[in-house]
């Protein structure tokens, strides 16, 4: 039996498994987001983008797409190895830790699909919204898109299984002192294995915190994909969009 629960991030996003179990997320949804972002934010063609926890590169993917110059970062080698076969004139993958500055400034700074609030300390939290801060240039715009905790909260399935290319993903999920917490069982080639994903349940006005502390300001809050308002209660998304 195979159990992660220390810096779970770092193991689970490894696993050729994470990539099996969420094969499916949605590419069009992506694009169309990157789209309507990049158009509201005015940036112009060869901008250049940070990818902050790109994963392997679905967004990325799309920004370059649109002609902007686009750093995807990420801290899983596994998921920069399968990002960099895309790599281009406009578009390089690198393996970092988005706690961490990134050594050079951009005109906007993404992190995307509830790609924060995995750290055990808000110390780490802050330090990541400063580090952005760090990598932004002057008139930069720094974008986080989130989970609504209120939404999830109301909307949660407990238990579920999905069956993906061959392999039965037994998923839990619960909301415990302040995090959300999804526990993944599964069995492959190695046997029997336990992941657990957990994020910290954070709000608006913890979002907040971090920026007053940090010396940014909070421009824009929308709901979804689409840019509609954000309303706590039905929003599925909470899009916070912050500058120097």
């Amino acid at each position: 039996m195979k159990k992660e629960d220390s810096n779970w991030y770092a193991s689970w996003f490894n696993n050729p498994n994470y990539h099996i179990l969420y094969k499916d997320r949605d590419y069009d949804e992506a694009s169309s987001f990157m789209r309507s972002l990049t158009t509201f934010l005015k940036l112009p063609e060869k901008a250049k983008i940070l990818d902050l926890a790109c994963g392997k590169g679905r967004h990325s993917k799309h920004l370059a797409t649109l002609k902007y110059n686009v750093t995807g970062v990420d801290l899983s080698p596994e998921s920069i190895k399968a990002a960099k076969k895309f790599e281009s004139s406009n578009l390089k993958f690198e393996v970092h830790d988005m706690c961490e500055p990134f050594p050079d400034t951009f005109d906007a700074v993404f992190n995307l699909f509830t790609s924060f609030g995995y750290f055990e300390t808000e110390e780490d939290n802050q330090r990541t919204i400063n580090a952005i801060k760090q990598e932004l240039n002057k008139n930069g715009y720094g974008v986080i898109d989130f989970l609504n905790v209120n939404y999830v909260a109301e909307n949660l399935v407990p238990v579920e299984e999905k069956i993906v290319d061959g392999v039965t993903f037994n998923l839990t999920r619960e909301i415990k002192d302040n995090y959300i917490i999804k526990k993944i069982k599964f069995n492959d080639t190695n046997g029997f294995n336990e992941f657990e994903e957990k994020v910290r349940a954070l709000t608006l006005e913890d979002f907040n915190t971090y920026f007053e502390k940090a010396g940014l300001n909070l421009k824009y809050t929308f709901g979804d994909y689409s840019l509609n308002p954000f309303n706590i209660n039905t929003s599925k998304r909470l899009i916070l969009i912050f500058t120097l």
